[in-house]
């Protein structure tokens, strides 16, 4: 069933008080959710070689425990690695063929701190606990069954957005930013976990950020706070240019204190508090469109790490912002979409229990207007969910 009705809301924008959340690339809960993903994907492509179709997986249960470091001015070591440990589900063999789940799992996980952390050994810095197991028959059954279209592995319900405010944007692209290539070449001493927290009270936007620099390239307290303010004042600049926001203040590493040495500042040895700080875990990141608004409608579900193909928890998280961005782009005067996908365990994925698009309008423009187009839009995506979940499979939509 589809339904397409008038959102009877405000605008995000127009709320007194809009708070916004990012998770950056070296948050222990984002490296969980992009690990496990990553190895969902490489999981599909290891069935797809050797079976022509994607096998019951679910690697969507992950810790990263937090291990020690000696950290001083100038350096440090590690003196108890981190320990990342994979979970849940997932086919080991199938046709009388073995498939070396675990060997992809751990290469899946280096390669990807490989390419993230700079200063993460991959080798030195974790240990890998598997926790993979086969799965129930009956969930794993859904992969046997016939039909070209995969039964939902479960009862869940999604929902999207679009567009992002100005706030959303602004939290979203400064975390990118910080953490971009060319950021880090010019700023080499700023570590990757980075949290910022969005604050629009009116027209005013407050932005807190935790990142931590790095011990290797901070030789005194004093190095610090200096490097500290250039870094702030590059955020600032970055700022600028949302001219939404009457006002912009910028606030950085806000536990620091002078004259309490370690203690009194956020200093890094690898760029991540999973060093020894804080552990991470799969669904407490980003959610799929990269943020944590509070203002607007959140899934429950983890999305990371589930399988591409029967996991609704996962492939209607996406795809409801995808209609939701579909039905905005098609249409004029409208201000805001949000899409509902709920699906019933059992029920082919493109035939949703409920499948529905509220929809906030300029004034002048109604619902009559624009709703044969959405349900068509619904109707197109739901057509060709098959060639969306391979999208999936194949990593193309980002997942935080």
């Amino acid at each position: 069933m589809i339904v397409i009705e008038t959102f009877k809301g405000k605008s995000v924008t127009e709320h007194s008080v809009e708070i916004v959340e990012r998770k950056g690339t070296g948050h222990p809960d984002y490296m969980c959710d992009s690990m496990m993903d990553a190895i969902s994907v490489a999981l599909s492509r290891e069935y797809i070689k050797e079976f022509g179709t994607i096998l019951h997986h679910n690697i969507d249960k992950s810790l990263l425990a937090a291990g020690r470091v000696d950290k001083r001015f100038g350096g440090g070591s590690v003196t108890k690695p981190m320990e990342l440990i994979i979970g849940d589900r997932a086919t080991f063999s199938a046709s009388g063929r073995k498939i070396p789940v675990s060997d992809i799992a751990i290469d899946t996980a280096k390669k990807w701190l490989k390419e993230n952390m700079r200063f993460v050994d991959p080798e030195k810095h974790l240990k890998y606990n598997i926790a993979l197991a086969s799965g129930s028959e009956e969930l794993t059954d859904i992969f046997l069954r016939p039909g070209k279209i995969l039964g939902a592995n479960d009862t869940s319900a999604a929902v999207g957005y679009y567009p992002f405010s100005p706030t959303e944007k602004a939290v979203f692209e400064l975390e990118r930013y910080l953490n971009s290539t060319s950021f880090k070449d010019e700023y080499p001493e700023t570590g990757e976990d980075i949290k910022i927290m969005g604050l629009r009270k009116g027209e005013s936007l407050d932005i807190t950020v935790a990142m931590p620099l790095l011990a290797n390239y901070i030789q005194s307290e004093k190095e610090y706070f200096e490097r500290k303010n250039i870094v702030h004042k590059e955020m600032v600049e970055f700022l600028e240019k949302y001219k939404e926001f009457q006002t912009i203040e910028v606030n950085l590493n806000t536990l620091d204190e002078k004259g309490r040495g370690l203690g009194g500042i956020y200093l890094s040895l690898l760029g991540t508090s999973a060093e020894d700080a804080d552990s991470g875990q799969v669904g407490r990141g980003n959610r799929v469109n990269g943020v944590i608004s509070v203002n607007r409608p959140i899934g429950t579900e983890a999305s990371a790490g589930k399988n591409p193909v029967s996991h609704v928890g996962k492939i209607y998280s996406v795809l409801a912002h995808k209609i939701a961005q579909d039905i905005y782009e098609a249409s004029e005067g409208i201000k805001e979409v949000y899409v509902m996908l709920l699906s019933r365990i059992g029920t082919p994925i493109d035939k949703p229990q409920m499948a529905t698009a509220q929809i906030l309008f300029e004034e002048g423009r109604e619902i009559k207007e624009v709703a044969e187009n959405a349900k068509e839009i619904f109707d197109s995506e739901l057509k060709n969910i098959n060639s969306f979940c391979l999208e999936l499979a194949e990593g193309k939509h980002p997942i935080c």
